[in-house]
């Protein structure tokens, strides 16, 4: 496929039985999932990671199964973000660090931390976890994303943390979770949650639209204008230089995601 270089689109895993027969074919072998959805998406947003360890040797078979260009998001593990203080973080880190996911080479994006919908923003807490964030591992350089699900980070002190450590806002395109589109970093993520199954490609033909040229605009280093910031008086951090883009259809109705992640690669084709 052709594919803005720069914008990666894709799904959370790719084992779930209901995408037999839909988006896999159903004689396919299930060892071979993770080459088939390479051949249709660009980026899979990894959750076996939030869950448990995985090995040095995994990483490395992912990273075979998929083309060059193919990337990797990796969700951090539940044992770091969800613990009462995440300045006591550093130990967990080293691990999750050192457990081989340099072995996914150039297909390494970012590392994304989804923290729960009952986490508080705590300015000092937040802040020492972001600067505890490892910069490179394994001498590739390391992207982070953070995720937040409670609404005290609709607050400007939150995205200026994020800003001075250079890590990215997820935006949820979501119900039940703040959005927040301020640009912080040298890329752009955001987590599309509002999949239905009354839609073919998952979300509308409009819906896709309107995606596909906000993602063009964080390409170009731009903040798209019609979706919500916290901090208006700064511009949202726009006008930087043109990035990588990552966008994951997660959530909402799932056996839709594989369609509206092909959907929004068409639309980005060149």
């Amino acid at each position: 496929m052709s594919i803005a270089s720069n914008i990666h689109v894709g799904i959370g895993g790719w084992t779930y039985e209901p995408w037999r027969g839909t988006f896999y074919p159903a004689d396919l072998p299930k060892a071979r999932e993770l080459e088939h959805a390479g051949t249709r998406l660009t980026a899979i947003e990894i959750n076996g990671t939030f869950y448990r360890a995985q090995s040095a040797a995994s990483f490395a078979k992912w990273r075979d199964a998929v083309p060059d260009g193919f990337v990797f998001a990796v969700k951090g593990h539940r044992a770091i973000v969800n613990k009462k203080q995440l300045a006591e973080a550093g130990e967990s880190l080293e691990w999750f660090f050192g457990s081989g996911i340099a072995e996914l080479g150039d297909k390494l994006g970012p590392v994304m931390w989804q923290f729960a919908p009952f986490k508080r923003f705590d300015p000092d807490d937040f802040g020492a976890f972001l600067a505890m964030l490892p910069r490179e591992v394994g001498g590739l350089k390391l992207r982070h994303a953070v995720e937040v699900r409670h609404k005290s980070f609709l607050d400007p002190a939150f995205v200026a943390l994020a800003r001075q450590h250079r890590v990215a806002i997820v935006y949820a395109d979501s119900d039940d979770y703040p959005a927040i589109a301020d640009d912080t970093a040298d890329f752009a993520y955001a987590r599309l949650m509002r999949t239905s199954e009354d839609e073919p490609t998952g979300y509308s033909e409009a819906a896709l639209d309107e995606w596909a040229e906000r993602a063009r605009v964080w390409e170009a280093g731009g903040a798209p204008d019609d979706l919500p910031r916290v901090d208006d008086a700064d511009g949202g951090g726009a006008n930087i230089d043109a990035r990588p883009v990552y966008v994951f259809f997660i959530a909402g109705a799932k056996v839709r995601a594989p369609a509206a992640a092909e959907a929004l690669i068409a639309r980005l084709g060149t």
